[in-house]
């Protein structure tokens, strides 16, 4: 299998660090991209691995050790066969191996190395040893693994990988937590409207324009504002409830962690009500977890199948103002229940006034898979399915609190990219 291509190509290739050893002997002579021909041999060399010997010569000191790192994970046998190297059943031997990447590589890398392993050689079996939590690079990916493993974790890791998980994330809280209640405060305002705005800065002008523009008067160019649509004084009550229904299948953990933290965000806004509910073929309500996203994301049961329905169904009864309420359902929307009685109910909270909007991903990790005759079902019932970043969810919330198109909103943003 051939390694990363990121592993020593361009500015990684410098990250990467060898620290006093390239195996290749120097060369002076200057490639057309400004690097020696014996720097290209040697990264080339990195990416190709064992194979590439005698056209890119053997890697020496850091670069050696670098090579084996690499080697203990992509390396097989011709035709496929058993790997020569590999990280054995040791975890001592694991606990150095994360160690070694962590030195040689940006943490970007680290964390595509570490997911690789936990896919190709088991590794998730090796983080049951408590020494290894404090060798891993964190990031949302192990977390998902971590939570799955939750159930099976002896008690001495236990408590090491909830430290992991904290650190995860408090990032991301550190990173989102401030902007989305920055953005979702502001909406909540400017969707709260007054025919008596008490101040010209309470004048929502967009609206007043729109509002009056049959009261054009062409032989002065100007609108008479027979009527002023203003922004609402700010209440302190709850002004919208907010219903996350999260999809708990393996293919779903980075999006079930993200929602995990948004949840909670939302949940310490005074002005929303927010109810959390996770679900495979049976739905669970980690709304009184809320204060703490790690307990949410722990209270997770990752894995198993998908009923949609049972979901939905248990979601419509905790709505009650329906006019004042969304609805947030992420999900792959690969259902193993009965798809109708989903669009059934989805189509009556529509006509009710429920803002909902479905997600087929909240996460970094690209384009998802997805169930797309149901995505297009959804989009015959005038509710588009489409994926989000956990970087513009907060604008996507905004959307939504406002009474903003969905659609629109998200036309928007491809045109943006």
């Amino acid at each position: 299998m051939t390694r990363p291509g990121g592993i020593a190509g361009g500015d990684g290739g410098k990250r990467c660090g060898t620290k006093g050893g390239g195996g290749v002997d120097d060369a002076s002579a200057v490639d057309g991209d400004g690097g020696t021909a014996a720097e290209r041999l040697r990264r080339w060399r990195l990416v190709l691995g064992a194979a590439a010997g005698d056209a890119c010569g053997e890697p020496s000191g850091a670069d050696a050790r670098m090579d084996g790192a690499l080697a203990a994970l992509y390396d097989r046998g011709d035709g496929g066969g058993p790997r020569r190297g590999g990280l054995g059943a040791s975890a001592p031997a694991v606990a150095r191996w994360l160690g070694d990447i962590r030195s040689f590589f940006p943490a970007e890398v680290v964390r595509v190395l570490q997911a690789d392993a936990v896919e190709r050689l088991r590794l998730e079996r090796l983080l049951l040893e408590p020494e290894l939590m404090e060798a891993v690079e964190p990031d949302v990916r192990l977390v998902g693994t971590l939570v799955e493993l939750s159930r099976v974790l002896p008690e001495q890791t236990r408590e090491s990988a909830r430290a992991v998980v904290r650190r995860v994330v408090a990032d991301v809280e550190r990173r989102l937590a401030g902007r989305t209640r920055s953005v979702v405060r502001g909406a909540l305002d400017r969707s709260a409207r007054t025919r008596r705005p008490r101040r010209a800065a309470d004048v929502d002008w967009d609206r007043t324009l729109r509002r009056n523009l049959r009261h054009y008067l062409p032989e002065r160019g100007t609108v008479v504002p027979e009527t002023l649509v203003g922004y609402g004084r700010r209440s302190r009550g709850v002004r919208r409830d907010v219903v996350l229904a999260v999809d708990q299948s393996g293919s779903m953990a980075s999006s079930v962690v993200y929602a995990g933290v948004f949840g909670s965000v939302l949940a310490s806004m005074p002005a929303l009500r927010t109810s959390l509910v996770v679900f495979d073929t049976s739905v669970v309500d980690l709304t009184g977890r809320l204060a703490d996203p790690v307990e949410v994301l722990f209270g997770t049961r990752l894995g198993g199948g998908t009923d949609v329905a049972r979901a939905v169904a248990y979601c419509q009864g905790l709505i009650t103002r329906p006019r004042d309420s969304v609805f947030v359902l992420v999900s792959d929307l690969h259902d193993g229940g009965v798809r109708d009685d989903a669009l059934r109910r989805i189509a009556a909270m529509t006509a009710a006034g429920v803002r909902v909007v479905v997600l087929l991903a909240l996460s970094d990790d690209g384009a998802p898979s997805y169930d797309r005759s149901g995505a297009a079902a959804l989009a015959a019932l005038g509710v588009p399915a489409f994926a989000c970043t956990p970087d513009r969810f907060p604008e996507l919330m905004a959307a939504a609190l406002e009474g903003r198109s969905l659609t629109a909103w998200t036309e928007g943003e491809r045109s943006a990219r």
